[in-house]
């Protein structure tokens, strides 16, 4: 085959054929004709939190001479402008797309926005290999930095506070306002706000407007805090809540301003203020006087207020009255036990109250009251009765015992009337005489506390009621009573009837204080001084204070009146209104307390009212006392001594004290450390007693052969009494306690047939206020020592001492009252019993002694025998025979032990040698000093059982 020559090539396709064999630049230059292309305008957003701009439209370079390589790519873009915290990066040459991007932290609250221009350039390159690279127009950029929610609202002010008057209802009390730092409109505005505090009668609105939702009563509450947050439109909370205050104003109201509705009241302190800053608002009004009253409610305090809870009788005493009234209702104690079943209400905080329900009533023993109507004679009784009823009732009835039912004088309750009944005795003279005395008082079925005194000398009975007299409104006439031998019985809470042996008449209600008093009338301070009470509303107006203030006060001192017409006097005197508690430890709780005024103005039509005032004084608990009585327990006299006419004191060193514990907080000032605890301290105080009781423990006192005594004319002279029985004895009366030191000191034990006496045990029981407090029970031990008869042959023992057996008591503790511990029947043996007992018991010992000795003896012997078997020396000693002593080694170890013991008892004796009495120190000696001889005795027998073991050899 042919092969055809090749053409001849044109000269433009040589040039072309050398620039593809010169790696195609000549042709690359030739086509980079046209420069990139950009977008007029590029608008940007950007996050605070972020370095990537988004853009709008997208950057992306476009140019003609693609798809050529190099000079259709972009290689790079370049931003123009100052401090422009952003740089342009290529993502892709040959799409010629771009990326804006950060270079440093944005802050929104700095700069929100930022404007700059950029270009792009292409790859092209000249024919030389220079750079021919293309760039393209400036575009301009503006790029917008989103904001992010960094910041919180924050309050313009830390407290907003405002004031509004009662009673309206505000569209708007004040504003609160919040801002937050964030730059974009919907972090930096604030969407709401809100009222943490739960329920109040306030809201506020987006705009911070607070109003309230109810009308406010200044009464109620005087001043509102509330706590308001905020919130951004990003739903972001403030960091810290507003306080906002607001306060109450009270509308102009008459009435009494700046007291206490509860005023403490400290036993002891004397009187105390009631209302020492109070003011009356008079709302400008021309007031032309004012009156006020303060009332003290005492109803529910003992019998109606608080007075001295000492026995009936000893009252009477206080109050000057003449000894001689018989209490009908005593405390159950002793003798005077006829009250045991009647409930009481155990007269701890006040008196001794005896309630009655209608089914319960108590004879009076024979013998306690004796009337006699020809004579004056006095009854008195608290009597808290009602409500009101048509059956009668009786509180006290003096009738017939057997056959008939005659009552011979009665008080008892009918309806709301007081009936006292007396039937004159008979008499020569048979004519009318008044017999039945009714009075109508409101106070009988009022069911409050009354004190009652009756003053019968007939034809005339006075009756007293909490003080006033009453005279009867009625009164009937009878004839005496027909002469009769039958014997009377009196009755209290019913009336006995005679003649078919039943009570009737059953009452139903309390009573207190039951007296009755022959011979003599009660005067009228006396009464006054029953009924006063010891708690009550005081006024000591000082100098230049209170001036033109007329003051009224009732007897009870319970009501307190003032009337002027300055109100700032009256103010001046309101502010001395003092409440006083003259009792030492008086009844605790609340007494109520009510304040009301009259105001009376210039224009009647327009004159103020001012609403009352209620309030209370409580009445703090008192430090409760702790009588103490201490002295000797235990001592021995002579039997001559018991029959002699002086007899034996039973408390020559008694003392009575009586003590309080307070608690004293630790001193220093700031904040009270935890780890420092209160201490009690107790303080001595000085009281008077009303009771003292000795009773007799174990057999009752035998009138024929045993009595107690005491020196009668100083019990007058101090004003006691003194009942005795075969019980013992019972001291009554108020008076101090070394007043009662000094009468028990004298207090005698006789026995004047004391052969078969051995001993005889006492117990003393102290009291105050009718049992409020009560001391601990002292008892007394009394030994007799009777004289032994001498012994017809001598004893090689030592004589035995008298039976007097000491004891040893611990310190007696004055705050409690458990002082006395019981003490041991004490039993005295004869001497030859004694006798038998230690020659015995020295014999065992012998034969005990001799066996120990024996058995060490034995012991000794093979310890030697060992000894010799190791030295190697054997001895002949089949022949020898030795004979040990055994009492003179165990005399010495004995003696040894013995003064040991001795030793050790003689300090135990040391330490306990301040609880000795002088009474058991001394029959201690004397036991100690015949023991001492006896064992002289046993040593001397001892040293004659020694044997002559001279001529002995081991």
């Amino acid at each position: 085959m042919l092969r055809r020559p090749a053409p001849a090539l044109a000269p433009a396709a040589w040039l072309l054929l050398a620039g593809l064999l010169c790696g195609g630049r000549v042709w690359a230059a030739r086509a980079n004709k046209h420069k990139p292309w950009l977008e007029p305008t590029y608008h940007g957003i950007v996050t605070e939190n972020d370095n990537t701009v988004l853009l709008d439209p997208p950057l992306i370079a476009l140019d003609k001479d693609a798809p050529l390589r190099f000079a259709g790519e972009i290689c790079g873009f370049k931003i123009h402008g100052q401090n422009v915290p952003f740089d342009a990066v290529v993502v892709d040459k040959s799409t010629g797309e771009g990326l804006i991007r950060s270079t440093e932290k944005l802050d929104c609250e700095l700069q929100k926005d930022y404007t700059f221009t950029i270009q792009a350039y292409d790859c092209g390159r000249g024919p030389d290999g220079s750079a021919n690279a293309k760039k393209s127009h400036k575009a301009t950029v503006h790029i917008q930095v989103n904001d992010v929610n960094e910041y919180a609202p924050v309050f313009k002010e830390k407290s907003y506070q405002a004031t509004v008057v009662e009673g309206k209802r505000y569209d708007s009390i004040l504003r609160v306002e919040a801002v937050d730092a964030d730059c974009s409109p919907q972090f930096s505005q604030i969407c709401s706000y809100e009222i943490v505090t739960p329920d109040v009668p306030f809201t506020v609105d987006k705009d911070g407007y607070i109003k309230n939702t109810e009308k406010l009563n200044y009464g109620k509450k005087h001043q509102y805090k509330l706590s308001v947050t905020a919130y951004d439109c990003g739903k972001k909370r403030a960091t810290e809540d507003v306080l906002v205050k607001i306060s109450i104003k009270p509308t102009c109201t008459p009435g009494w301003q700046g007291w206490n509705n509860r005023v403490e009241y400290e036993p002891g302190t004397g009187a105390l203020a009631l209302f020492p800053s109070v003011h009356l608002e008079t709302c400008d009004e021309s007031v032309a006087s004012v009156q006020v009253t303060v009332e003290l409610e005492t109803s529910h305090i003992g019998k109606g207020c608080d007075r001295d809870t000492y026995s009936e009788k000893s009252l009477h005493r206080l109050c000057g009255a003449a000894s001689g009234a018989t209490e009908l209702l005593p405390s159950p104690s002793g003798s005077l036990n006829w009250t045991v079943g009647l409930p009481t209400d155990n007269g701890h905080d006040s008196d001794q109250v005896f309630e009655f329900n209608g089914t319960q009533a108590v004879r009076i023993p024979d013998g306690v009251v004796s009337v006699n109507p020809k004579e004056p004679f006095t009854i008195s009784v608290w009597m808290r009765h009602g409500p009101f009823s048509r059956k009668k009732e009786t509180i006290l009835c003096s009738s017939d015992r057997t056959d008939m039912n005659r009552h011979h004088y009665s008080l008892f309750v009918h309806g709301c009337r007081l009936v006292f009944l007396l039937r004159q005795d008979p008499s020569g003279e048979k004519q009318y005489r008044p017999a039945e005395f009714h009075w109508k008082l409101d106070q009988v079925c009022d069911e409050e506390w009354h004190h009652y005194v009756l003053n019968v000398e007939i034809p005339r009975v006075t009756l007293y009621v909490d003080g006033a007299s009453h005279e009867p409104f009625s009164m009937t006439e009878d004839y005496p009573l027909h002469p009769s031998k039958i014997e009377t019985q009196l009755v209290v809470g019913a009336c006995w009837q005679g003649g078919d042996l039943y009570m009737t008449q059953f009452f139903r209600g309390d009573l207190a204080g039951l007296t009755i008093r022959s011979g003599k009338l009660a005067d009228k301070k006396v009464i006054d001084c029953l009924y006063t009470c010891k708690e009550g509303l005081d006024l000591q107006v000082p100098d230049g204070s209170g001036r033109g203030v007329k003051i009224q006060a009732n007897p009870s001192q319970s009501v307190l009146t003032l009337e002027g017409e300055d109100v700032g006097e009256v103010e001046k005197a309101m502010q001395h209104v003092a409440y006083l508690n003259a009792r030492q430890f008086p009844t605790p709780g609340i007494r109520r307390l009510k304040l009301t005024s009259v105001v009376k103005c210039f224009n009647e039509g327009a004159c103020i009212s001012v609403p009352p005032v209620d309030g209370y004084v409580m009445v703090l608990q008192p430090e409760e006392p702790k009588i103490s009585l201490s002295g000797v327990h235990h001592f021995a006299r002579a039997a001559s001594e018991f029959e002699s006419s002086a007899g034996v004191f039973l408390f020559p060193e008694l003392r009575i004290i009586s003590t309080i514990t307070r608690e004293v907080e630790p001193e220093g000032e700031g904040d009270e450390d935890p780890t420092v605890q209160e201490s009690l301290v107790s303080e001595e105080i000085v009281h008077d007693l009303d009771t003292c009781e000795v009773t007799v423990e174990g057999e009752e006192l035998n009138p024929e052969q045993e009595s107690l005594e005491v020196d009668m004319t100083r019990l007058q002279h101090k004003g006691m009494e003194v009942s005795s029985s075969d019980l013992g004895m019972i001291f009554t009366g108020v008076d101090t306690m070394a007043s009662y030191e000094e009468v028990l000191h004298l207090l005698r034990y006789r026995n004047w047939h004391s052969r078969f006496l051995l001993d005889r045990k006492f117990k003393l029981v102290c009291s105050e206020l009718n049992g409020r407090y009560v001391s601990n029970e002292f008892q007394v031990e009394v030994n007799v020592i009777h004289t032994a008869n001498p012994m017809e042959h001598a004893n090689h023992m030592a004589a035995q001492p008298q039976f007097v057996h000491p004891e040893h008591h611990s310190f007696v503790d004055l705050s409690g009252h458990n002082l006395a511990s019981p003490h041991p029947f004490a039993v005295v043996p004869s001497t030859a019993t004694v006798v038998i007992v230690v020659c015995v018991s020295f014999l065992v010992f012998m034969i005990i002694l001799g066996v120990f000795r024996i058995r060490a003896a034995h012991q000794r012997t093979m310890r030697d025998q060992d000894a010799g078997k190791e030295n190697e020396m054997d001895w002949d000693d089949s022949a020898l025979t030795i004979t040990v002593n055994p009492m003179e080694t165990y005399e010495d170890q004995h003696s040894e032990e013995e003064e040991e013991e001795e030793e050790e008892e003689e300090s135990e004796d040391g330490e306990e040698e301040d609880d000795v009495t002088s009474a058991e120190s001394e029959s201690s000696e004397e036991e100690e000093g015949e023991h001492g001889d006896q064992q002289n005795a046993n040593r001397q027998q001892q040293q004659q059982l020694e044997w002559d073991d001279s001529t002995l050899s081991y």
